[in-house]
């Protein structure tokens, strides 16, 4: 029995209630599906199964009890008719070029990414002969310029990480409407409890679902929502590539988003209060959080954004100074509350210099156009007391 929400319940009771399927016994939390595949009970149950005519299980690489449950839970947050889960969030964002991309396609894109993204394009994707541009991901104007006649696909973060710059997201559905290609955001950083790009015209939202989704670093996972047709089309692609989650971070993630609203508000009110702090303190050169009205895209992210989220990066002084690295590793190292790891969206905080870590593989003129200075330093907002935090912060930085 699938249980089911409406457009009518909030986005609470849908991370709670939407996507449950109970098997014959009846259990109340989930049952979790650990199998590769699925028997039937005669051979032209299994001819109907795999012609299409049938519906239900097949094999995990295809679909699992627990794959399905995660996708429609997330589909249904992120307002979408469908959406389709990966191992990884590095696999969600390959699966969709090479579902919607072939030799001699475009990618219209910014450098205001994450820096693995950036080596992907760069290193695997234009190795099938798909080119790659940039865009300054704040300017409407160069994302315009930028579009050649054979762009397929729009692609960017926002907010972006590290520097939480905003993309207009209603300018960009309308390019990209207008084009005739498909746009697709990297919601990972705000997840669907604190924006729903869909809502802007975006075609695609996408997600490593290892991030705040699953919110204590314990599982991979991506997932992208959209329409029915392009989440049809990448889950044909999917069928054939390997790209599955497993049934047991499937259930790990889907029960995850139970919590989510309350963990992202949680997030979000910590990581302003020590943005507001950081941005006071005289040793901190530029504080970069969009839920800052001293950020230069406050009212855009206020209005795309439910709140400012949980990441917060800032620069010591003299960000550039050829002592930067060595002061802001000094900065790291002397953290005590603060996990030193590069990933993000965990219970705990944690702490990273992005230049020598998330886009250490990054050319340095990329780099440079990112914003990605030596002085940077990023933290994502945990769980933890604020107070705390900042005292930790303080003692760090003296």
């Amino acid at each position: 029995m699938a249980t089911k929400g409406t457009k009518k319940n909030s986005f609470a009771t849908k991370a709670v209630r939407h996507g449950t399927t109970r098997s014959v016994f009846g259990e109340h939390s989930e049952a979790i599906f650990q199998t590769s595949s699925f028997i039937f009970d005669t051979a032209e149950e299994a001819a109907q199964r795999f012609s299409g005519d049938q519906d239900g299980p097949i094999y995990s690489r295809f679909t699992n009890p627990n794959t399905e449950m995660f996708e429609e839970r997330l589909a249904s947050l992120e307002n979408a008719e469908a959406s389709c889960a990966t191992s990884t969030g590095m696999s969600a964002i390959m699966l969709t070029c090479l579902t919607f991309l072939k030799s001699g396609d475009r990618i219209l894109a910014t450098p205001s990414l994450f820096g693995a993204t950036i080596q992907a394009f760069e290193t695997v994707v234009k190795k099938f002969d798909i080119g790659i541009d940039y865009a300054r991901l704040t300017d409407n104007t160069d994302w315009e310029a930028k579009l050649k006649p054979s762009t397929r696909l729009i692609f960017l973060e926002s907010p972006s990480n590290p520097l939480n710059e905003i993309a207009d997201l209603k300018k960009i559905s309308e390019l990209s409407s207008k084009a005739g290609i498909i746009s697709v955001v990297d919601n990972c950083i705000c997840t669907p409890a604190l924006q729903n790009p869909l809502e802007f015209g975006i075609d695609l939202s996408l997600h490593s679902a290892t991030k705040f989704i699953d919110g204590q670093g314990r599982s991979l996972g991506g997932i992208i929502a959209g329409n029915k047709n392009l989440i049809g089309e990448l889950k044909k692609t999917m069928r054939f590539c390997g790209f599955s989650l497993s049934p047991f971070n499937s259930w790990l993630l889907f029960k995850s988003l139970e919590t989510l609203s309350v963990r992202m508000n949680q997030h979000s009110k910590s990581a302003k209060k020590i943005a507001e702090w950081l941005s006071k303190d005289k040793r901190v050169n530029t504080v970069y959080y969009p839920g800052l009205t001293s950020h230069p895209q406050y009212e855009l992210a206020m209005f795309q954004q439910k709140s400012g989220g949980a990441l917060v990066s800032f620069e010591i002084k003299d960000p550039t100074n050829a002592s930067a690295q060595t002061r802001a590793w000094k900065i790291i190292d002397n953290m005590t509350l603060f996990s030193r790891t590069g990933n993000l969206g965990d219970t705990r905080s944690t702490v990273t210099h992005p230049a020598t870590t998330t886009h250490a593989k990054v050319e340095s003129k990329t780099k440079k156009l990112a914003g990605i200075t030596d002085g940077l330093i990023r933290l994502s907002i945990g769980l933890e007391d604020y107070e705390d935090l900042i005292l930790d912060l303080n003692d760090a930085m003296s």
